[in-house]
């Protein structure tokens, strides 16, 4: 799974998920990409499930790129646990995501696999995405 070796401050803010992705909205190393149409917080177990999911239909042929990196620790208080004492501790870590963010690439193999390989990755994911090419994307981003 995926998260940072060490980090300088341990607990994070909430924040809030408005606006559009402003960057990580083209497709840079694949011919195709997997785009995010809602705001989410993606887990790292959800990332590397996805990840699974695409490689093992491509039968690891072709590139899998993953845009996205977990760097926000969410924290959680122990059950039964009283108000107040402070924050709880981190217990896993997720990616803030954006729609128009593009959260995996693929390379290497034809448009029928790789839409194919991210229909099933979608499914591992909590919220609607898109199949785009690099192409559809960059006229998109460019109008």
């Amino acid at each position: 799974m995926l998260m940072p070796k060490r980090v300088k401050f341990r607990r994070v803010q909430r924040g809030r998920l408005k606006g559009r992705a402003t960057r990580g909205n083209t497709i840079t190393n694949g011919m195709y990409g997997l785009v995010a149409m809602e705001p989410a917080w993606i887990t790292s177990n959800q990332i590397e499930a996805a990840r699974i999911a695409m490689t093992r239909y491509t039968k690891r042929g072709g590139q899998v790129w993953i845009k996205i990196f977990p760097d926000k620790p969410i924290t959680e208080k122990p059950a039964e646990t009283r108000m107040g004492s402070g924050k709880g501790s981190p217990e896993y870590w997720v990616a803030v995501v954006k729609p128009g963010r593009v959260m995996f690439e693929m390379g290497g193999v034809n448009e029928e696999v790789a839409k194919e390989a991210m229909r099933l990755a979608m499914h591992k994911l909590p919220i609607k995405c898109r199949f785009a090419t690099r192409e559809q994307l960059n006229k998109e981003v460019e109008g």
